[in-house]
């Protein structure tokens, strides 16, 4: 086991803001609706926060579990300079404590000798210019909980005309999450379920604050998003929650705003549940485009039709993908139908990149 010790002599750890003392001398952490409520030496839930000097510090900042070059695809993001390639990472731990985790030997550490990366905002940036990456992901474990890394990284990388995309849970407190998004140009949130028991069994979280951020980005940011739900058979799959989740989307989101039904995989402790089939992913997909939805896709398969992007008014096929790959592309450079014209939501900017289904796992080197 790792020293846990809290220390600002540790060239990884800063100081935070998003923080206020308690009358009984602890103090509350109010990144997220959590509110880990801490003493001297106390790390938060999420274990990359914690107290010391009577502050709330950052005991990651720098510091990575790993650096892959992805598809953006894979955040997933569809409708976000498709088929360009992302330089994705992350830290450890996790401000949820989703019983279902597929990153779990990340998000769940609880050791900082799993962060075996180090990586400055100029040398991520640096690394992923001479890649040839459009864009940076935060992913593996959520970026709320290094925030303060990861505003630095988007800020580095935007110096050089690469954009920033966070993959989250959205379970975040309205002022850090408005000063992070202020960085971010994309994001797929991770809606766990739409029932309130779901969150508050499975991932010891809350329903509210993720659709509170939900709306926040929709109507109150620029950030474009994309939105996934992994389907978990016998806990959140039925039809009645699928159409009560998709008749939201379309209420307060608009029609426009892409989901991904994805399959789950047993794994960490519901390792007793089986993989989703993929005709739920099929049913999910039928269900939400009925109740209005005009970009449904599924994930975690091969399904070339349940993965492809159709024109809204012609119903051309515009972009032919299975899984990762795009097989077919049929929009202009700035992201319009090439059969009738029309403009397709999302980030366009050029001709569509052709990284496929690759991962390349990168080593990040410091300048000198």
């Amino acid at each position: 086991m790792a020293d846990d010790t809290l220390s600002l002599a540790d060239p990884y750890t800063v100081p935070t803001r998003h923080w206020h003392e308690l009358p009984d001398g602890r103090i509350q952490c109010d990144v997220c609706p959590r509110a880990c409520k801490l003493r001297e030496g106390q790390r938060g839930l999420c274990f990359v926060r914690g107290r010391v000097d009577d502050q709330v510090v950052l005991a990651s900042y720098g510091r990575s579990s790993g650096f892959c070059v992805d598809p953006v695809e894979k955040k997933p993001l569809n409708h976000f300079l498709p088929g360009s390639s992302v330089l994705s990472f992350g830290t450890a731990g996790c401000n949820l404590a989703c019983r279902f985790c597929q990153n779990w030997d990340i998000s769940k550490s609880r050791e900082i000798d799993t962060l075996a990366g180090a990586a400055s905002p100029a040398a991520l940036a640096e690394t992923a210019q001479r890649l040839g990456c459009r864009s940076v992901a935060f992913t593996y474990n959520d970026p709320v909980i290094f925030m303060e890394y990861g505003m630095d990284v988007a800020d580095a990388c935007h110096e050089k005309g690469i954009k920033a995309i966070a993959v989250s849970a959205g379970f975040m407190n309205p002022a850090p999450r408005a000063e992070f998004y202020a960085h971010m140009d994309a994001a797929n949130i991770d809606l766990k379920a739409f029932t309130e028991e779901f969150y508050e069994k499975i991932t010891f979280a809350r329903l509210g604050a993720v659709l509170d951020t939900l709306r926040y980005l929709k109507h109150e940011t620029d950030v474009w998003f994309e939105i996934t739900t992994l389907l978990i058979p016998g806990h959140n799959d039925s039809d009645a929650e699928i159409a009560e989740e998709a008749a939201w989307l379309v209420e307060n989101l608009g029609p426009d705003v892409p989901l991904h039904f994805s399959a789950f995989h047993p794994d960490f402790k519901m390792m007793d549940v089986p993989p989703t089939p993929p005709a739920t992913l099929s049913r999910a997909q039928r269900i939400a485009r009925e109740h209005g939805l005009r970009y449904v896709y599924t994930g975690n398969v091969h399904d070339e039709a349940g993965q492809s992007t159709h024109c809204p008014h012609c119903g051309a096929r515009v972009v032919a993908r299975d899984w990762y790959t795009i097989n077919d592309y049929g929009l202009t450079d700035e992201g319009a139908c090439r059969a009738c014209g029309t403009q397709l939501p999302g980030v366009y900017d050029g001709p569509h990149g052709t990284w496929g289904m690759r991962r390349l796992p990168v080593h990040i080197l410091e300048a000198a």
